[in-house]
């Protein structure tokens, strides 16, 4: 049996390339979040991407993020046995921690003090406005 809705499918492609309808401003598909969220050890990428492998837990994710010693020691090198990200967002930057290692939250999300901490000052109108830099 296969699921297949052929409007739903293409719906979620288009949002994921950020070409679908989306009433928000400047809304985009964060990879780096969902993939911490969804393989937050790393476990699906090291099945497929086997130059990978020897990059350890969820720092898979972003391995240009990682030093150079801990590259070395996966043997991976940027831009031979591995290439190096076309871009990079500036969004992904919150997913990736300065925690010792670079090593972002295992599960790619903050505990529920810090999130509540980080919302506390923020009113209705700071999720309806337009201007979304604060």
């Amino acid at each position: 049996k296969v699921d297949y809705d052929v409007c739903s499918n293409y719906g979620n492609w288009l949002y994921s390339a950020g070409v679908g309808n989306d009433p928000r401003d400047n809304r985009k598909f964060n990879v780096i979040k969902q993939g911490l969220d969804y393989d937050g050890n790393g476990d699906y990428i090291r099945l497929w991407v086997p130059e990978l492998q020897g990059i350890k837990g969820a720092d898979i994710h972003s391995p240009w993020a990682l030093s150079s010693a801990a590259l070395s020691k996966a043997g991976v090198t940027l831009g031979e046995t591995y290439p190096r990200p076309v871009v990079t967002a500036p969004e992904w930057s919150r997913h990736i921690s300065q925690r010792p290692g670079g090593s972002p939250h295992p599960r790619g999300r903050r505990g529920p003090a810090q999130a509540l901490a980080q919302h506390q000052d923020r009113g209705i109108d700071f999720y309806f406005s337009r201007k979304k830099d604060v």
